[in-house]
């Protein structure tokens, strides 16, 4: 009876294991691969108490697209064949999540209303170069945030010809190609924050469509460190524009304005609950010279928001953006 040869590498798993990539690199790199997956297809269930730890994962999370590069890299190098393998769930996740935003832009067969959208800064130093380059993108609506003296007048100055319309309350202001009806201040203070803080308004613009609520609005800003996200006080003044928002009485708005917060963050939910965000388009605007989030954002209500993009930079740390809107909802006057 012949004897059976035995495999010098003892077969089975033990053989695997010995495979280039298939040691504990080769493990750890599949593992991460499905964490990543998980985090990115279920963020919603990442909790959000106390250092905010939600909010501070959907502000990056288009980057899990990076790691799922920096992954394969690595797997390929340990030639972990399984590693790649299991790399193609947090792929697919990402690609169902924010393929769309890469896609061509479709036909647009309505008529579109042009936002431009910029936190100029308030210590800008070319004021003017930065109006000459919103005055490039010819918007229909210029919404600005952090505007002071004296660029303030220079904005006045630069815009007047082109946008003879305007309204500024506090920091934040708008301009117009099509005549603004009635303009106010809005309160969205956070708690403790005394009166001289406003940074929200709301504007009657009667565009060719008929009668457009602009909203142009500057969240309190918020600060990564040991703690955490700290994000309340942009919480709560996201939740007090989403509440002007639902009484809001016109069928067709738009919120254009320094959100400090992405699409994604849950904590600006009061307001992407109730608004078209954009379908096409990454358009990371802050901070300039390298972006990595989109934290200025254009929403529309009754409407779609079929691309946003940035412009080319300014003097400011932030990105300016061009938005499209397009309505179909009727006007509920």
């Amino acid at each position: 009876m012949a004897r059976r040869e035995r495999r010098p590498d003892g077969g089975g798993w033990r053989a695997w294991r010995r495979r280039p990539g298939a040691g504990p690199r080769g493990r750890l790199i599949a593992l991460l691969a499905v964490l990543t997956a998980a985090v990115t297809a279920l963020h919603r269930f990442v909790p959000n108490a106390g250092p905010h730890l939600g909010s501070l994962v959907e502000n990056f999370l288009p980057w899990s697209g990076a790691l799922v590069l920096v992954l394969a890299l690595c797997a390929l190098a340990r030639r972990a064949r399984v590693a790649l393998v299991v790399l193609l769930l947090p792929a697919v996740v990402w690609a169902v999540l924010f393929g769309p935003l890469l896609l061509p832009d479709p036909p647009v067969e309505k008529r579109t209303l042009r936002v431009a959208q910029h936190n100029v800064a308030d210590d800008n130093p070319d004021p003017a170069g930065t109006a000459r380059t919103l005055l490039a993108a010819d918007a229909d609506l210029i919404a600005l945030e952090e505007l002071v003296e004296p660029a303030l007048g220079v904005y006045r100055k630069e815009l007047a010809a082109r946008y003879p319309y305007r309204a500024v309350h506090g920091t934040v202001g708008l301009w117009s190609r099509y005549p603004i009806t009635a303009h106010r201040s809005l309160d969205i203070r956070p708690r403790g924050v005394d009166a001289s803080w406003q940074r929200a308004l709301r504007a009657v613009v009667r565009t060719p469509e008929g009668e457009t609520a602009v909203y142009v609005a500057h969240l309190p800003s918020v600060r990564i460190g040991a703690g955490g996200l700290a994000s309340a006080r942009r919480d709560e003044s996201a939740a007090r524009l989403g509440a002007l928002l639902s009484a809001e009485e016109l069928g067709r708005v738009v919120v254009a304005g320094d959100l400090n917060a992405t699409v994604d963050d849950r904590g600006i939910a009061p307001l992407t609950s109730r608004l078209a965000v954009p379908d096409r388009g990454f358009a990371l605007s802050f901070p300039e010279p390298f972006p990595v989030a989109r934290i200025d954002q254009v929403l529309a209500g009754g409407g779609s928001v079929p691309r946003v993009s940035t412009l080319p930079a300014t003097g400011s740390d932030h990105r300016p953006l061009l938005a499209l809107i397009t309505w179909d909802a009727p006007d509920r006057r």
